[in-house]
């Protein structure tokens, strides 16, 4: 197997907070580790075990790093050489400070490719009070912000509000006892007013009514809303509906591609043209089950092209 990059997930938290099963989640997923060897680097020995079993059957190398002292450039490079691995999980004891990561020096091979901060929703508060600076620190530059252990009482949406303060660009989610995972995103979170009649949401509020409609397509059913899009033709669809919606950077430059709702309407569709769309939201069911919004045309009228015509997708 050629190498040609190693990607290294960081997991950072608290002792006990649930970083090793996350990581094991990591670990049996082929999308992460590319289906070759992963080198798990463990920094403290938590309730949860990394067991020979899952180490074995998803090819994964476990080497435990018991002092701060060992997590050293030279230490690494001699794990490369020894193992050459396809991925990388390190499971960071946040007690040893997130500034030690900034100096060290990864194989070459090697490069960070997702840092994600987990922390225990049953101490969340208590850590927040007298231990802020070791919790917030990895939190701050984190990719990904998972609170665990979630019971129907905690106030997520007041610790979302505090996650995404320290924080702007990070997925932030919650993971609840019952199982369930949700992004504690309530009505106050939104930038418009979900309880005018109708929602409007302003050009640069597109992107955030888009995704909040994916993850949440029953808040808005039954709600009229008006913002500017265009009609698109897309095949398959039957004549009354077209495709609302502007062109988004999904990934990258080349990447851009129309992204919005299944509109039911007589506007004709002219990808050129914006209109401001006035229009009913109704919660339906595809054919493979998923639920989504769908948009019924209520009125339309000409509207200017938006400032910046590429959708922006801002984290809530």
């Amino acid at each position: 197997m050629i190498r040609r990059f190693v990607p290294v997930y960081l997991i950072t938290g608290f002792l006990e907070s649930g970083k090793t099963t996350l990581g094991l989640t990591v670990l049996g997923n082929e999308r992460f580790t590319n289906g070759g060897k992963a080198l798990v680097l463990c920094c403290e020995d938590g309730e949860k075990e990394w067991d020979k079993a899952s180490l074995e059957k998803n090819k994964g190398v476990l080497v435990m790093l018991e002092e701060e002292e060992e997590l050293n450039s030279a230490r690494l490079q001699q794990l490369e050489d020894e193992h050459k691995p396809t991925c990388v999980i390190l499971e960071y004891n946040s007690m040893w400070g997130i500034d030690k990561l900034d100096t060290l020096r990864l194989p070459r091979l090697w490069d960070w490719a997702q840092m994600v901060t987990v922390a225990d929703g049953t101490t969340f508060d208590n850590y927040m009070a007298n231990m802020r600076k070791l919790l917030t620190d990895p939190m701050k530059i984190a990719d990904m912000i998972c609170v665990n252990r979630c019971k129907p009482e905690f106030n997520k949406a007041s610790w979302r509000k505090q996650l995404r303060a320290m924080n702007s660009n990070a997925t932030i989610f919650f993971e609840n006892t019952d199982g369930t995972v949700d992004d504690g995103i309530t009505d106050e979170d939104l930038p418009y007013d979900m309880k005018a009649d109708p929602i409007v949401m302003t050009d640069e509020q597109f992107g955030i009514f888009y995704v909040d409609s994916m993850d949440h397509p029953e808040r808005y059913d039954g709600k009229r809303v008006r913002l500017v899009g265009q009609a698109w033709k897309r095949p398959g669809f039957p004549k009354g509906y077209y495709y609302f919606a502007r062109n988004a950077m999904t990934c990258c430059s080349n990447d851009i591609a129309p992204c919005g709702w299944v509109c039911k309407g007589e506007r004709t569709p002219d990808n050129k043209t914006y209109f401001t769309l006035t229009a009913r939201c109704q919660q339906v069911q595809g054919p493979d089950g998923q639920v989504a919004l769908m948009l019924n045309e209520l009125t339309t009228e000409k509207a200017k092209t938006p400032h910046e015509e590429l959708v922006n997708f801002v984290n809530l």
